[in-house]
C-alpha cells in the first residue's frame, strides 16, 4: 500500500469512527429528523425520500442531480447543534485518493473561490482550480452560497462532494431552553441545487 492510498484510508477511517462516535453518544434534547423534516419543506422537492431518521435521498425532477442528505449533531456546553449534510457521488475517471476544501476567499467581502488540497496528486489541483474558474455557472452558483464546508474527495474510483450549509440546521438549548429551526432561504436553496450540479459537471471532465 503506498502512502497516498494508506493516507486516504485513514482519512476515511477517521471519518467512519467520528459517525460511529456521534451516533453512540447522541446529545440530551436531540430529535433524529426533526431537522430534516424541516429541510424538506424548505427545498420543495417532490422526490424526497426519507430512508431513515437521519438520513433522506433526494432527486431533481430533470434527474440531473442525485444526492443524500444527512444529519449532524454537534454537542457544545448545555447546547447542541443539528446540521445537514448534502452528499454527491459520482463514477471518476481518474485513479488515485485526494482530498480538497474550497472556501470563499476574502476577510470581509468575498473575493473569489479557493480550492485547497489536503492530501493526494498535486496535478489534479492545478485541473480542479482550471474548471472551477471558467464555469462561470457554478462561480455565480458558489459565490453567494453561505456553506461552512465544501469537500471533495476522491477515492476508490469515486467523486464524493460533502456541503454543509448554513441553512436547513437547528440550535438547541437546554439553559435557557429552546430551539430554532434556521430555515434554508430559497435563494439559497437554488444556489445550493445549481452549485451541486455545476460541481457534478465540473468533476465529470477530470
Amino acid at each position: 500500500m503506498n502512502r497516498v492510498t494508506l493516507t486516504a484510508a485513514m482519512s476515511v477511517l477517521r471519518q467512519k469512527l467520528s459517525e460511529l462516535f456521534s451516533a453512540q453518544r447522541a446529545p440530551a434534547g436531540y430529535q433524529p429528523g426533526r431537522t430534516l423534516g424541516q429541510l424538506r419543506r424548505n427545498l420543495g422537492l417532490a422526490r424526497f425520500e426519507q430512508v431513515s431518521p437521519t438520513l433522506a435521498r433526494v432527486a431533481l425532477d430533470d434527474d440531473s442531480l442525485h444526492l443524500e442528505i444527512r444529519e449532524r449533531t454537534e454537542s457544545q456546553l448545555l447546547m447542541h447543534l443539528v446540521m445537514t449534510e448534502f452528499s454527491v457521488r459520482l463514477p471518476a475517471s481518474t485513479e488515485g485518493a485526494a482530498s480538497f476544501a474550497l472556501h470563499h476567499g476574502g476577510a470581509v467581502r468575498r473575493t473569489g473561490i479557493h480550492c485547497r488540497q489536503r492530501m493526494g496528486e498535486r496535478a489534479l489541483l492545478g485541473q480542479l482550480q482550471a474548471r472551477l474558474q471558467h464555469d462561470s455557472a457554478l462561480h455565480q452558483a458558489l459565490m453567494p452560497l453561505d456553506f461552512k464546508r465544501l469537500h471533495i474527495e476522491l477515492r476508490d474510483h469515486q467523486w464524493h462532494v460533502r456541503l454543509e450549509h448554513m441553512g436547513g440546521s437547528e440550535v438547541v438549548n437546554r439553559m435557557p431552553a429552546f430551539r430554532r429551526y434556521i430555515a434554508l432561504s430559497r435563494v439559497q436553496r437554488d444556489a445550493l441545487l445549481a452549485a451541486l450540479v455545476g460541481l457534478q459537471r465540473v468533476l465529470r471532465t477530470l
